[in-house]
């Protein structure tokens, strides 16, 4: 059964829309394990910072369909489909790893390529999984959070979830 790592992040009502968002996802992926939260500023646009972690479980669904659940998770939590994709948002789920597979297709690119370049997905998912293999990169998610400059792309930590 394969390990799905997914980033979630909000900069509308982050606290609320987060907390929805997550009890969504164990309620459709019962044992899901959760990072830290992070705030950090909105990438590619100006606006409020965001706050963002990663969420893993392991599923048998194909990842279409988990891309499926995700989308209608986002819906519920006031994401219309065809929203802009550099601007503010109450929910932003995607899958950044989903076991081993390698794949590029319209609307589903595994693993997710900016994950080695945004320290709001890399950072939180080194701490929930620093152990698992990338499947292209050939080094851990550790290692490859190890050697990211994460100067120059702070995170604050929150303690707890807010």
């Amino acid at each position: 059964m394969p390990a799905v790592y997914v980033a979630a992040g909000s900069n509308i009502e982050p606290e609320r829309h987060l907390r929805q968002a997550l009890a969504e996802l164990a309620r459709e992926f019962p044992g899901l394990r959760v990072s830290s939260w992070y705030r950090n500023r909105a990438v590619g646009f100006a606006g409020e910072d965001f706050i963002n972690l990663v969420a893993g479980f392991d599923t048998t669904l194909p990842a279409h369909a988990v891309l499926e659940r995700l989308h209608a998770i986002e819906t519920h939590c006031g994401r219309p489909r065809g929203a802009p994709r550099w601007a503010p948002r109450s929910m932003d789920l995607d899958v950044l790893l989903y076991g081993d597979l390698v794949c590029v297709e319209p609307g589903l690119q595994l693993p997710r390529p900016d994950l080695v370049k945004r320290a709001y997905m890399l950072g939180p998912l080194a701490e929930l999984a620093p152990g698992v293999r990338h499947p292209t990169a050939g080094l851990t998610i550790g290692e490859l959070w190890g050697g990211f400059d994460q100067a120059a792309h702070p995170l604050e930590r929150l303690c707890g979830t807010p």
